[in-house]
């Protein structure tokens, strides 16, 4: 090789290495500014650049709604709602949690635990779509078998739940989560199932730890017992409490939750404490008979009367109810 040729290749090669340099600088500093972008953004709550109004619309829409995800799939449901309409019996833990009602059905507003809350928010019902409408509600919670559930999703988004397919504490859980209050809901629950345990430690104490409990309701119709999960206190008794059920109860409650009772029957499915949940209505003739006078319960002082339409449902406010006229009742009987 000539040797006039060696400076002029010394010159190419410096010239590339700077040119090479210089892009990989450029490439690292737009990465490094990249990295910056995206970790101000996670310390700003995952806030986009306040200058991009198109980063700016997206994030104003995803903190307007929230992903639930329901027994029936994923649904789009307000982030912080205020006009909830509830039709699934579960209006007491929404107000346990400070969720706004705009409206409820008829059940929820005879309740005593919660009657003078719900003075001031109207009743609706499936059956009039337009007293719903008129509400102008931003999400509705009902049962899974609700009519018009189609109707309801054109007005709302619809969040359904199946009514005992997870058990009690769990429901109020997802109806925290429902309405972005999951953290509320959780604190509620583990708070409850240490009262309740506590109570239960407390009423075993005083009454024996093998003392039988019975629940019964009358109604117009007819008088029933009830198994470990139906409403009427008897997830408290039976699953919180840790209390003992009649063996009959707990052989005729197994399939169906609940069983219905003739007064020639009633004196084997009395425990040794009752608590009867009555209904305004109920034909109570059958506590004037000797059948009934002599069961030993009853004779001794230990049935406990309660108006049911406070016991009928298991939302967090009446659960908190129960707990407390459960817990007094047997902690004050001979």
């Amino acid at each position: 090789m000539k040797r006039w040729l060696l400076p002029l290749l010394v010159v190419v090669v410096v010239a590339l290495s700077a040119c090479g340099n210089t892009a990989n600088n450029n490439s690292a500093a737009e990465t490094n500014n990249s990295a910056s972008e995206a970790n101000a953004s996670a310390d700003n709550g995952g806030s986009a650049n306040a200058s991009s109004s198109t980063n700016s619309s997206a994030n104003e829409s995803s903190a307007d709604t929230i992903t639930y995800q329901s027994e029936n799939g994923p649904i789009e449901v307000p982030a912080n709602p205020q006009r909830v309409v509830m039709l699934s019996g579960h209006a007491g833990s929404l107000l346990k949690l400070g969720v706004p009602i705009a409206g409820t059905d008829s059940w929820a507003k005879a309740n005593p635990n919660f009657k003078d809350q719900l003075q001031d928010v109207p009743e609706v019902s499936v059956e009039n779509i337009e007293s719903i409408l008129n509400v102008k509600p931003d999400l509705i919670i009902a049962s899974t078998d609700i009519q018009n559930a189609d109707k309801l999703k054109q007005i709302a988004p619809l969040v359904t739940y199946t009514y005992n397919k997870v058990d009690y504490l769990t429901q109020v859980l997802e109806i925290g989560k429902a309405v972005n209050k999951e953290a509320e809901a959780a604190a509620w629950v583990a708070d409850f199932k240490e009262r309740a345990r506590e109570a239960g430690e407390e009423i075993k104490a005083k009454i024996g730890a093998d003392s039988t409990i019975s629940i019964i309701e009358g109604d117009s119709k007819a008088l029933y017992t009830f198994g470990d999960a139906w409403g009427r206190g008897t997830e408290i008794v039976y699953q919180a409490m840790g209390l003992k059920m009649p063996d009959k109860v707990k052989e005729m409650t197994a399939e169906a939750g609940y069983y219905d009772l003739s007064l020639e029957v009633l004196p084997e499915y009395m425990g040794d404490y009752v608590i009867y949940s009555k209904d305004s209505n109920a034909d109570a003739s059958f506590q004037e008979t000797s059948t009934y006078k002599n069961i030993p319960a009853v004779k001794n002082n230990r049935v406990f009367e309660v108006e049911a339409t406070g016991f009928y449902f298991n939302d967090a406010l009446s659960l908190d109810y129960q707990l407390d006229f459960i817990t007094q009742s047997l902690l004050g009987s001979n």
